[in-house]
């Protein structure tokens, strides 16, 4: 496999086909993934993390459909040469509801806006990202 490594954990809220989506999602967001690289066959990861194969061709099906990746007749799947299918309005709409989840739940919580904010900003940071700005988005 690749530079990048996925973990499933189980027993968690999150099911094992989406651990495994948004962890690819991730790895080609972040770079660790490159267009055209190709994936673990479906078997491969499947015998990798333990889980049914069918659970990871469910993950790449989604992917697939999403755009993320490309299945290729006989050779696998694929990380799709990237493209933005939202226009900017709807990846905004869907970034402010992710966000309007997380600050919700945060402040259910009992975090103060410092707190929310530093996690934000840490998790950004062990992503490679750095702010390009201080300016509050739109």
């Amino acid at each position: 496999m690749a530079r990048w490594r996925i973990n499933v954990v189980t027993g968690t809220e999150t099911p094992i086909y989406r651990q495994i989506i948004d962890q690819i999602r991730l790895a080609v967001a972040t770079g660790d993934l490159s267009p055209g690289e190709a994936l673990p066959t479906v078997r491969g990861l499947a015998e990798q993390l333990l889980v049914n194969a069918n659970t990871v061709a469910k993950s790449y099906r989604e992917l697939v459909r999403e755009g993320v990746l490309e299945s290729r007749q006989s050779r696998g799947c694929f990380v799709a040469p990237k493209r933005q299918i939202y226009t900017k309005a709807e990846r905004m709409r869907r970034l402010r509801k992710a966000a309007d989840a997380y600050v919700s739940e945060a402040i259910s919580l009992d975090f103060t806006a410092d707190e929310i904010h530093a996690i934000v900003t840490k998790c950004l940071d062990s992503h490679g990202w750095v702010s390009e700005s201080t300016e509050t988005a739109p």
